[in-house]
């Protein structure tokens, strides 16, 4: 299984991070526009739709507030056999740190996968903090 982990500082306090991150139903809003341009809610899970076209069906696994951390796993997915996910805040200096960590198969998807969380990255930073 391969493990993709990426991580970016938010000139914003853990809190406010937090809260877009567990707003989970518009991420293509809080977190990530541009790289995401929709997702909507049906019940426990969220369909995202990246800007390639690319649409993903997220079940969202776990919400911890105290840890501030989300979990989620794409299911139904043609390009994936396994697919899950954690995003969690955590306090770094007079900022934030979001750490995401993506575990999957199969292997050769790990490149596809890692460049779309740096494009995600960048869009937090984009967006968080402006």
């Amino acid at each position: 299984m391969a493990t993709v982990t990426r991580s970016v500082d938010i000139a914003i306090a853990p809190e406010q991070a937090w809260e877009a991150v567990r707003d989970w139903g518009v991420v293509h809003q809080r977190l990530c526009p541009g790289v995401l341009t929709d997702s909507t809610v049906e019940g426990e899970a969220r369909i995202v739709t990246f800007a390639n076209g690319l649409a993903a069906k997220e079940l969202i696994v776990a919400v911890d507030d105290a840890a501030r951390r989300l979990v989620w796993a794409v299911v139904g997915s043609q390009l994936l056999s396994h697919h899950n996910a954690g995003m969690q805040v955590l306090a770094q200096g007079e900022g934030s740190r979001i750490t995401w960590t993506a575990d999957l198969l199969p292997h050769s998807a790990a490149e596809r996968v890692a460049g779309l969380m740096d494009l995600g990255c960048a869009a937090m930073k984009r967006t968080l903090e402006g």
